[in-house]
Protein backbone atom coordinates (compact mmCIF):
# COMPACT_ATOMS: atom_id res chain seq x y z
CA UNK A 1 0.00 0.00 0.00
CA UNK A 2 1.14 3.44 -0.96
CA UNK A 3 1.51 6.25 1.49
CA UNK A 4 1.15 9.72 0.59
CA UNK A 5 4.51 12.36 1.30
CA UNK A 6 3.70 15.66 -0.28
CA UNK A 7 0.33 16.74 -1.46
CA UNK A 8 1.14 19.10 -4.38
CA UNK A 9 -1.52 18.67 -7.22
CA UNK A 10 0.82 18.44 -10.33
CA UNK A 11 -1.09 18.67 -13.09
CA UNK A 12 -0.19 16.54 -16.29
CA UNK A 13 0.75 17.39 -19.93
CA UNK A 14 0.13 15.01 -22.33
CA UNK A 15 3.72 13.23 -23.82
CA UNK A 16 5.41 13.93 -20.53
CA UNK A 17 7.16 11.87 -18.06
CA UNK A 18 7.24 12.97 -14.46
CA UNK A 19 9.43 11.46 -11.97
CA UNK A 20 11.44 12.21 -8.73
CA UNK A 21 14.73 13.36 -9.55
CA UNK A 22 18.23 12.59 -7.09
CA UNK A 23 17.28 16.24 -5.49
CA UNK A 24 13.90 15.10 -4.55
CA UNK A 25 11.95 17.47 -6.57
CA UNK A 26 9.31 16.61 -9.17
CA UNK A 27 10.74 16.93 -12.86
CA UNK A 28 9.46 15.95 -16.22
CA UNK A 29 11.18 15.46 -19.68
CA UNK A 30 9.65 15.08 -23.37
CA UNK A 31 8.67 10.96 -24.12
CA UNK A 32 10.80 10.11 -27.46
CA UNK A 33 8.41 8.77 -29.62
CA UNK A 34 9.28 7.27 -33.37
CA UNK A 35 12.15 9.32 -34.82
CA UNK A 36 11.21 12.06 -32.21
CA UNK A 37 14.05 12.46 -29.57
CA UNK A 38 13.07 13.09 -26.08
CA UNK A 39 15.07 14.55 -22.80
CA UNK A 40 15.45 18.28 -21.65
CA UNK A 41 14.09 17.54 -18.56
CA UNK A 42 12.88 20.53 -16.08
CA UNK A 43 11.65 21.07 -12.66
CA UNK A 44 8.03 21.04 -12.16
CA UNK A 45 7.87 21.10 -8.47
CA UNK A 46 10.50 21.73 -5.50
CA UNK A 47 9.88 19.41 -2.52
CA UNK A 48 12.80 17.86 -1.13
CA UNK A 49 12.38 14.50 -0.22
CA UNK A 50 14.47 12.43 1.83
CA UNK A 51 15.11 8.82 0.40
CA UNK A 52 14.91 5.53 2.41
CA UNK A 53 16.90 2.67 1.24
CA UNK A 54 13.80 0.16 -0.14
CA UNK A 55 11.53 2.36 -0.97
CA UNK A 56 9.97 3.12 -4.40
CA UNK A 57 8.67 7.27 -4.51
CA UNK A 58 6.12 8.24 -7.59
CA UNK A 59 3.86 10.97 -8.75
CA UNK A 60 0.39 9.29 -8.02
CA UNK A 61 -2.73 9.74 -9.63
CA UNK A 62 -3.44 13.16 -8.05
CA UNK A 63 -0.13 14.58 -8.59
CA UNK A 64 1.12 14.36 -5.15
CA UNK A 65 4.18 12.24 -3.83
CA UNK A 66 3.58 8.95 -2.85
CA UNK A 67 6.03 6.19 -1.53
CA UNK A 68 5.87 2.60 -1.07
CA UNK A 69 8.27 -0.14 -0.03
CA UNK A 70 9.50 -2.61 -2.76
CA UNK A 71 9.03 -6.35 -2.99
CA UNK A 72 11.79 -8.21 -3.53
CA UNK A 73 11.74 -11.61 -3.13
CA UNK A 74 11.32 -14.83 -5.67
CA UNK A 75 13.89 -17.17 -6.80
CA UNK A 76 17.42 -16.57 -6.37
CA UNK A 77 19.59 -17.23 -9.49
CA UNK A 78 21.79 -19.85 -9.61
CA UNK A 79 25.72 -18.67 -10.06
CA UNK A 80 27.36 -19.56 -13.11
CA UNK A 81 30.30 -21.91 -12.87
Amino acid sequence: MAEKIVKLGVKREKGYLYYIDKQGDVSCAKMARGSKKGGNPKKVAKCGIKRKVGYLYFLDKKGDVSCAKMKRGGTKKRKKR
